[in-house]
């Protein structure tokens, strides 16, 4: 499910349209598209397997059946290679057999699962800015190294959230073993804070329902016709470009409301154009009921949530505890949602925070979380990791403790009290 162009290209053989895997069956579909129908060999590898051959034509669907398959987890990102020849042509690209769908769980509730066993993500909010470079990576390595440093903190997902990244991060995330939440780019006019933000926080919390079609638009900052058009039409261009990454478990459209509309329709349009993933088609509020998740942000208020009998719970984003190290800070300016003046206080202030509010609702039903966030960017200083990510703010054996905590919790597995502080 990934399409990594290598060696010879030349007119005729342009690209991998698709690697569609088959879990249950053991089967991927690809597709090859070339100007003019004609003949392919498909050679798939891996890892202590004999290679698989098929021959067909591009532009038609080929089936390959992978009867003792070696499955792709964070754990054990385990990716088949794929050389294709046309004609004078090579390609090699690579997929993976992989399902992340929701199931109930042993302890009744609906609960993320991942190749047919519940499987709790951990994750956190990852805006991608860099002090040198601001919205692109400074290097091919800084990538790689951010996605590395969660990992071994004991995280097993990113939102990668409000951009799209160059595909080389989704290529690390599918080599690494890096879960993948993916936020389409939102749009519309200036925000009216004060209702998508301070209203809307409490109206989420005393489960206040709101519309979002055309008699609120002007409340959403969608009162274009052609900016909606424009967003329906870069929803199907990022599908289209991220779609063979089997790191990408889920397509985020909207996000607290910002340029929110018709977003059951939209969430239709998404599953039109990809039913192999979830929909969290309205993060945090406004929920249209729609879509596969209860999307919960949780910063201020207590944490108030009913299980549903379809969708599962996530937290999609909490925590954005501040701290704001000198030399290590972008701007004088400090925001965060609770602010801290040490290390130590801060780790302390995430540990009371996870034992008293998220571990005992992972316990009731929440199947993913997302902590607040991965760095510092600009004067957001709410990050685990300083903008410079020289310094990792909460105590790392703290973080990797609790997050293996919340994934026992969250897999239903038996877990120990956790009642010490590290």
């Amino acid at each position: 499910m990934a399409d990594g162009l290598d060696g010879n290209c030349s007119s005729q053989l342009y690209r991998t349209d698709f690697y569609h895997t088959d879990y249950d069956q053991g089967l991927v579909h690809l597709k090859v598209l070339t100007q003019h129908s004609a003949p392919v060999e498909c050679v798939i590898s891996g890892k202590d397997m004999e290679p698989v051959c098929i021959n067909g034509m591009t532009n038609s669907e080929l089936i390959v059946s992978l009867p003792d398959f070696h499955p792709w987890t964070p754990e054990d990102p385990f990716l088949y290679l794929v050389s294709l020849k046309s004609g004078v042509d090579r390609v090699s690209s690579y997929f993976a057999m992989r399902k992340c769908d929701i199931q109930t769980a042993p302890d009744g509730t609906q609960r993320f699962f991942l190749n047919n066993k519940p499987y709790f993500q951990a994750g956190v909010l990852d805006q991608g800015y860099w002090p040198e470079s601001l919205y692109t990576a400074p290097t091919d390595e800084a990538l790689t190294a951010d996605i590395s440093r969660m990992k071994k903190l004991g995280f097993n997902m990113l939102r990668k959230h409000a951009k799209i990244e160059p595909e080389r991060f989704y290529y690390h995330c599918d080599q690494l073993g890096m879960l993948v939440w993916q936020d389409m780019v939102n749009g519309g006019s200036a925000y009216k804070h004060w209702f998508v933000t301070y209203l809307a926080t409490l109206m989420n919390w005393n489960h206040i329902s709101f519309s979002d079609d055309e008699k609120h638009a002007g409340l959403l900052s969608r009162l274009h016709p052609e900016g909606k058009d424009e967003f329906r039409r870069e929803i199907t261009e990022t599908i289209a470009f991220l779609y063979n990454h089997p790191s990408i478990v889920v397509w985020v459209p909207f996000n607290e409301g910002w340029g929110q509309f018709d977003a059951l329709a939209v969430c239709e349009q998404i599953r039109t154009l990809d039913s192999s993933r979830l929909v969290d088609h309205a993060s945090g509020w406004f929920d249209q009921k729609g879509g596969d998740i209860l999307s919960l942000h949780y910063y201020f208020l207590k944490l108030k949530f009913k299980p549903e009998s379809k969708r599962a719970a996530a937290l999609t984003e909490f925590g954005g505890y501040s701290l704001s190290i000198p030399g290590h800070s972008c701007c004088k300016k400090v925001y965060g949602y609770k602010k801290f003046n040490s290390t130590g206080t801060l780790t302390y202030g995430y540990i009371d925070l996870i034992r008293q509010t998220i571990l005992p609702a992972v316990k009731k039903g929440i199947g993913a979380t997302v902590y607040t966030q991965l760095s510092d960017i600009e004067e957001e200083t709410n990050g685990i990791y300083t903008y410079d990510r020289e310094i990792c703010k909460i105590d790392p054996d703290t973080l990797r403790k609790w997050n293996r905590a919340l994934k026992e919790a969250g897999e239903c597995k038996t877990y120990a009290d956790h009642t010490t502080d590290h």
